[in-house]
């Protein structure tokens, strides 16, 4: 089983979008027991709580559901247990490197490096702005889940 965890500040905006967007492509390729997604956040902020209600709408309207995720922090057993550890921002990356041991290092990546134009780039953080930031961040996050299907099914031959 390749595991694939997505991972934000609060995990409640821009990572459950991707556990959701990239759950769904696994499922549309038959993939579910081979693949298996989770996300969480670097904080504590919101434990336990269902996605922003901007980014369920978002999901809702490309046909998606968010409100079996619930918020949760990163642990330490995150980095020894996921394939892939994928970073929202380069925020994230940095404080995901510092914790993680030397040995995981290379299990965490910048997601948007699996995006074909926005490599090295960070999906922006849609909390504090309008509906069209959702919108954006949805649209990114899909292009990059795409890519990042294609190659794990290239590496791991599935």
């Amino acid at each position: 089983m390749i595991k694939v965890l997505f991972v934000c500040t609060g995990n409640i905006c821009r990572s459950p979008t991707a556990d959701g967007v990239f759950r769904k492509l696994v499922r549309e390729a038959g993939l579910e027991n081979h693949i298996s997604v989770d996300s969480c956040g670097l904080s504590a902020y919101h434990v336990g709580e269902q996605p922003d209600p901007r980014s369920s709408e978002m999901a809702k309207s490309r046909g998606l559901d968010l409100s079996d995720i619930r918020s949760r922090k990163i642990s330490p057993n995150d980095y020894l247990q996921f394939d892939y550890v994928l970073a929202m921002d380069h925020g994230h990356l940095s404080d995901m490197r510092a914790q993680a041991p030397n040995t995981h290092q290379n299990r965490i990546e910048l997601f948007l490096d699996y995006h074909p134009t926005l490599a090295g780039q960070s999906v922006p953080d849609p909390y504090y702005g309008g509906p069209n930031g959702f919108v954006d961040v949805f649209d990114m996050i899909e292009e990059a889940s795409v890519r990042l299907l294609s190659d794990i099914r290239e590496k791991h031959g599935i």
